[in-house]
């Protein structure tokens, strides 16, 4: 590979991270804050976006500052409550995760038998889904990265 592919690619893939200075917005809601016989944060049935507006992270209305959205859901064991089991779902932004990663889901079960899982990502509103997604950035780096070392490209 020549210098200037080198510098090319160098280049290609320097301005693909580069992001504007806005800051990300995410859902924040919870399901414990729902008025009774309500489910505005998505804990039994799915999250309707129309019902709730993100907030950019950085600003006042956030309630907790962040560079990312989290959603986390506890779930409790058949029969811990006379009606079956609960569910509390917290959507919000988050400044560190417990793994250290985002665009992944953790989970496990307390010793009370309660299931929880968080979910970190770093899309506007990726929050409100279920499915954790790949950033376009992060797939084109891995794509030329790859190339490069194979010295296709």
């Amino acid at each position: 590979m020549n210098d200037y592919n080198k510098k090319f690619l160098f280049s290609l893939v320097f301005l693909t991270l580069i992001t504007l200075g806005k800051s990300i917005r995410c859902y924040q809601c919870s399901s414990g804050q729902d008025p009774e016989g309500e489910d505005n944060c998505g804990a039994y049935a799915k999250f309707d976006r129309t019902q709730n507006i993100a907030v950019e992270c950085n600003s006042e209305e956030s309630h907790m500052p962040g560079s990312f959205c989290m959603k986390v859901t506890q779930q409790g064991p058949i029969g811990f409550i006379w009606d079956g089991r609960w569910r509390q779902v917290i959507r919000r932004c988050a400044s560190v995760a417990d793994t250290g990663v985002t665009g992944v889901c953790n989970w496990g079960v307390y010793e009370n038998g309660v299931y929880w899982e968080e979910c970190y990502c770093v899309e506007d509103e990726c929050n409100s889904s279920n499915v954790v997604s790949l950033s376009v950035s992060l797939i084109v780096c891995t794509i030329l990265l790859t190339l490069y070392r194979l010295n296709v490209y």
